[in-house]
């Protein structure tokens, strides 16, 4: 191997942490040209996951890097809905087989390499008046440096009610919401004056209701788009759902 060869692989690999995929940009900024990153794949020095994205040789990689680069191309990802609910703590049981549900603005479809090793979930969603490089109460996790955007608990609970009567059972869902005694009424109105969907802001308000939490009672239902005086109706596998104004 050539000396300018040798010094450039070794400076890549001070600059690698273990766990994180690369993508050519990436490389090209350690002075990695495509050609060079072909050599270094054919000589078993990185490992190439898809076209553009690279990993060390035999790494196991870790989840947050790779969120972290997914966000970089799919606009306004972030983990959300049950998952956010988990990162969070709140859970009415532990599956056996847990599954990350990742929501976006656009249309896309989860690299392979992502979902062999995490298995996922997209849900291309626009539930809120917002900007998508900017989504509301979704942030790096716990505000820690070099996290993946994860919705707060009071997000996470509107996708989760979005869900109902599509593949989010409602049983579930009002089992979810009896954990969430803690949540942040004022954080809660501002996402229900935003959001875009009828059925998930009644659905909020009636469970938050018949399950006496502390922050229903601070909502009020007149200053929230609730839609029209008619009731909201959906047959779904659960049965009818019918939310009254």
């Amino acid at each position: 191997m050539a000396t300018t060869e040798r010094n450039k692989l070794n400076n890549l690999y001070r600059h690698w942490t273990p766990g994180t995929p690369l993508t050519s940009e990436d490389l090209a900024a350690l002075g990695i040209s495509a050609d060079l990153a072909v050599h270094y794949v054919r000589a078993g020095w990185m490992t190439r996951l898809i076209r553009g994205v690279y990993s060390r040789p035999n790494d196991t990689l870790a989840l947050n890097p790779c969120l972290l680069l997914l966000q970089r191309s799919i606009e306004g990802l972030h983990v959300g809905g049950k998952s956010a609910f988990d990162w969070y703590g709140v859970r009415h049981y532990v599956s056996q087989h847990p599954v990350l549900h990742l929501y976006g603005w656009t249309a896309a479809r989860l690299p392979d390499w992502f979902t062999v090793r995490f298995p996922a979930e997209y849900h291309r969603k626009r539930l809120f008046d917002e900007a998508p490089d900017d989504p509301l109460h979704a942030g790096p996790f716990e505000k820690r440096g070099g996290a993946p955007r994860v919705s707060a608990p009071e997000r996470a609970l509107l996708e989760v009610l979005s869900e109902v009567g599509v593949r989010q059972p409602l049983q579930e869902a009002r089992e979810l919401m009896e954990s969430t005694y803690n949540l942040r009424a004022d954080v809660l109105r501002g996402l229900l004056q935003r959001c875009s969907s009828v059925k998930t802001v009644r659905l909020c308000l009636q469970l938050g209701r018949e399950l006496a939490l502390p922050w229903a009672a601070k909502l009020d239902a007149t200053q929230l788009p609730t839609g029209s005086g008619r009731a909201w109706v959906s047959r779904s596998a659960d049965g009818l759902l019918v939310l009254k104004p």
